[in-house]
């Protein structure tokens, strides 16, 4: 039986300020091990290891994180809580975290609304337009 995937995610010495962190945004989430090197924790069911690895690695927009949301309270939600305190605001429904880390906070029917190859060309019109995504804006594309 093949073992769920645990992604790692590799931080300066921040692991389990970063894991305490994500705790608090993601209500379904705890922390399961702590030591000096890694922690260990879990985000609405994924899994997750923080790694205390030093200064060599960086994270950049070539892995995200992608929250889907049922209303635009959820969307709002995430983007100002990921952007508060230090985080970064991008384009298109993408952030970077206070961590450095990114994400895409996206409707749960983004793949409906760009099944279609005329709406979804409409769609994609507004949504290079946006920081944070709108999804009355898109639903109505």
């Amino acid at each position: 039986m093949a073992k769920p995937l645990v992604t790692c995610l590799w931080f300066d010495g921040q692991a389990e300020a970063a894991a305490k962190y994500y705790c608090t945004v993601f209500k379904d989430s705890k922390i399961t091990q702590v030591t000096p090197m890694v922690v260990t924790f879990e985000l609405n069911g994924s899994k997750f290891m923080g790694l205390n690895g030093g200064p060599q690695f960086k994270f950049d927009e070539a892995v995200s994180l992608m929250v889907n949301c049922d209303s635009q309270e959820e969307i709002d939600y995430y983007w100002d809580t990921l952007t508060k305190d230090g985080g970064q605001e991008s384009m298109c429904g993408w952030l970077k975290d206070k961590f450095g880390l990114s994400w895409q906070i996206v409707p749960s029917n983004i793949g409906a609304l760009m099944a279609e190859p005329e709406r979804a060309k409409r769609v994609m019109d507004v949504v290079m337009k946006m920081k944070k995504l709108d999804m009355k804006t898109m639903e109505n594309a």
